[in-house]
């Protein structure tokens, strides 16, 4: 039995797995702007104050904590929306990294670094990567 498939040319690429391509003349541009605010609404910081800092310098957070524990379910799952952001957000990369460290017994310091990073992510919803094109049609 061979199994018979067809191919149709669906045009540009414009939106996949979440991530949104747009294709000019001199760039090519990958952005999160439509899932950066689905994963506020889950965190429920839909509505908060946007910032354009990120962590703040020299934090130390430790997994010694002994501030109030909050919900490892609702911080395992930002973590992970925040780490998807990451394919198109390199400059929260490192700080996702970071509070990423805490995931097994979050405390209310690691949650309120998180959030901070929310804060940082509403500010810069349209934020992503830009591949300008060089030499024709090479990225």
């Amino acid at each position: 039995m061979v199994a018979c498939f067809r191919m149709s040319d669906l045009g540009a690429l414009s939106y996949y797995l979440g991530i949104e391509v747009r294709q000019g003349k001199e760039e090519l541009m990958l952005e999160q702007s439509a899932y950066a605010p689905k994963l506020l609404e889950r965190s429920g910081m839909a509505e908060c104050k946007p910032c354009v800092t990120l962590m703040e310098e020299r934090l130390k957070l430790t997994k010694a904590s002994t501030t109030v524990k909050v919900d490892a379910t609702l911080y395992q799952s930002i973590i992970g929306g925040l780490r998807y952001l990451v394919h198109t957000r390199l400059d929260i990369a490192f700080d996702v990294g970071y509070v990423s460290r805490f995931m097994e017994d979050p405390r209310e310091d690691h949650w309120a670094t998180v959030k901070q990073l929310l804060h940082y992510v509403k500010g810069t919803v349209d934020h992503g990567i830009i591949f300008p094109k060089t030499g024709g049609s090479r990225l």
